[in-house]
């Protein structure tokens, strides 16, 4: 009888990614991924805390396990990842959830396996009454943990797109982001070794390399080969192969003249990028430690459209920052009207102990709701606009997956990062098709399948 593990993930597309390293670490022990409705010998909660929803999410899930736990005491529970690297919250989680055998912080999770068997161990010992249960805790602090092993495996769910680390860790300190004390300092990784990694997934059939950090853009600047993102591009566009290259998340105050570059010239990174700007006030952005203005973010986006008129651009904007005043939040809904993103992932502020901005007067919830509801609206519309713009005419999309809400469609995207549905199933997974565009729905567009 095999022995199940199951994972469940919270926050960012770096959890996703190292979820995909959890699972293989446990594969690698003998575990199976767990069946639907099977019970699990190991559960993980792989945690995010850069936003209250999410710490909320998994906390009230970790308590459902409680239940779990009591059926089979056998089960082995482990909460890692960016919750329990934060001040104290280890310890809390020790303390009131005493069923968590596992308590790992962001890098550490490497050590599950040992953990793992250390329980086995103290479990065995427990029951011919030689020792007292053991719990692990090994969180520290981020920077002490420096080196990075290239050799944890990695089971990919995430098909036809393969997630790839190229730096770990931030050193900006946004006044409102508990990240650079959670994920410690940037550490970039070798370039060989990402690009090996490229080629190993373009080779075993992935058609989307996604390259992942807290900021790409200053991937580098902590190596002394004189290597940087615009590079780690350049090498990354001479893989052979017919495959997408994609990246987030871009720090405004580090995307380069060299980088605009290289996307344009290159033949598989996609004219597509997130392009987080999290207020339109000089003023708020100032108070958030952002280190660019309005007129700056402004000429990266006249840079990017110079050099790629159809370049899709998204972002992330932040509501009610301490700071924000009416006025403030104007120049914010300037900055959606002026550039006109292609969507826009929009959150209220939430304050996060340890961080500047939790310190600061905060603003009444209901002002911050109502001024999303007003952001939102405005970003529908101008969606809405450019979805329009697409009908008629025919571009490549990358087929992702079925789709959910509709029977014989399937789903992917254009080089420019628009989901579009169209006739298909699941044998095209993976695929490269020409569709027509027909129809329009605020973010979403409707096509069917060219002749090549």
């Amino acid at each position: 009888m095999p022995l199940f593990y199951k994972i469940n993930t919270y926050g960012c597309q770096m959890n996703v990614h190292e979820s995909e390293k959890l699972a293989g670490l446990l594969e690698k022990m003998g575990y199976v991924q767990c069946p639907e409705g099977e019970p699990a010998d190991v559960i993980v909660f792989n945690t995010c805390c850069i936003r209250d929803t999410a710490e909320r999410r998994a906390l009230g899930n970790i308590g459902v396990t409680k239940a779990e736990k009591k059926r089979n005491p056998d089960l082995i529970i482990a909460v890692v990842g960016c919750m329990p690297q934060q001040d104290g919250v280890a310890e809390t989680i020790i303390a009131k959830y005493p069923y968590v055998d596992i308590v790992l912080g962001t890098r550490s999770i490497s050590e599950l396996p040992a953990e793992i068997n250390r329980v086995l161990v103290s479990r065995e010992r427990k029951r011919k009454k030689s020792d007292k249960r053991y719990r692990a805790v090994n969180v520290g602090m981020p920077e002490k943990y420096l080196e990075i092993d290239e050799a944890t495996p990695t089971v990919r769910t995430s098909y036809p797109n393969a997630w790839i680390n190229i730096i770990y860790g931030c050193n900006n300190f946004c006044s409102y982001c508990i990240v650079p004390y959670v994920r410690g300092r940037e550490l970039s990784r070798n370039m060989n070794d990402i690009l090996d990694e490229i080629k190993r997934s373009v080779d075993a059939g992935y058609k989307e390399i996604t390259l992942l950090g807290q900021n790409v853009n200053s991937y580098g600047n902590d190596l002394s080969d004189g290597t940087n993102f615009a590079k780690l591009l350049h090498e990354t566009d001479k893989i052979e192969g017919k495959f997408r290259v994609r990246f987030m998340t871009s720090h405004p105050k580090d995307l380069t003249e060299e980088v605009m570059d290289e996307m344009a010239a290159s033949s598989k990174i996609c004219s597509n990028l997130h392009l987080p700007i999290q207020s339109g006030s000089d003023k708020v952005l100032r108070d958030m430690n952002r280190r660019y203005d309005r007129e700056k973010y402004l000429s990266l986006i006249e840079g990017l459209r110079k050099r790629m008129p159809d370049i899709g651009i998204t972002t992330d904007i932040m509501v009610g920052f301490p700071t924000e005043t009416e006025k403030d939040f104007e120049d914010t809904i300037d900055i959606v009207e002026r550039v006109r993103f292609s969507n826009a992932f929009t959150f209220i502020y939430s304050p996060r102990k340890g961080t500047p901005a939790a310190r600061m007067e905060q603003i009444p919830y209901a002002i911050k709701q109502e001024r999303i509801s007003r952001l939102i609206k405005a970003q529908n519309r101008v969606t809405k606009e450019l979805s329009d713009e697409y009908t008629g005419g025919i571009y490549e999309v990358l087929c992702e997956d079925i789709a959910p809400k509709f029977d014989g469609m399937a789903c992917g995207r254009t080089d420019s990062g628009r989901l579009v549905t169209f006739d298909g199933g699941r044998d095209d997974i993976g695929k490269f098709f020409n569709v027509k565009i027909t129809a329009s729905k605020s973010a979403s567009l409707f096509g069917h399948k060219e002749e090549k």
